[in-house]
């Protein structure tokens, strides 16, 4: 399956030939509802393959075709150097969030992650399975 990506180094879009395991990690970056996120490791769980780099690997090469901001860092920090394109998504989907102490640097907010993290099962108005956002992509177990 080939996907239009934007290569960030020219800001052209092009088809891309992407190997099975980076279709597979878009695919659920995909399916993530908007208002909530999936860590790194959450989306390498899921698929029962690979783990938090590999995915970060995907995300870092391929991950402007999808909605990237969705995948994150465990510990619901912004992502470095993409906080305030991240931060205006956040907020335009009201993604939770948790304001900045002073202590933090520019006081940039991070995410709730105990509000904001998605099963890979729960739709979005909080019925399991079925719902809006349900992935097709079949969980590890």
């Amino acid at each position: 399956m080939g996907r239009v990506s934007e290569d960030v180094r020219t800001g052209r879009e092009e088809a891309a030939d992407l190997p099975e395991y980076a279709e597979r990690v878009l695919d659920v970056a995909e399916r993530i509802p908007p208002g909530r996120v999936m860590t790194y490791g959450d989306v390498a769980e899921w698929l029962g393959e690979g783990g938090p780099r590999q995915v970060g690997r995907v995300m870092a090469l391929y991950g402007s075709a999808v909605p990237w901001w969705r995948v994150v860092r465990s510990d619901g920090v912004l992502l470095p150097g993409h906080e305030l394109r991240a931060l205006a998504r956040y907020r335009e989907e009201g993604t939770p969030l948790r304001e900045a102490g002073r202590s933090a640097g520019g006081h940039v907010p991070r995410l709730a992650m105990r509000l904001a993290r998605w099963d890979g099962v729960s739709g979005t108005d909080g019925a399991v399975g079925g719902g809006p956002g349900t992935p097709d992509v079949t969980p590890h177990t």
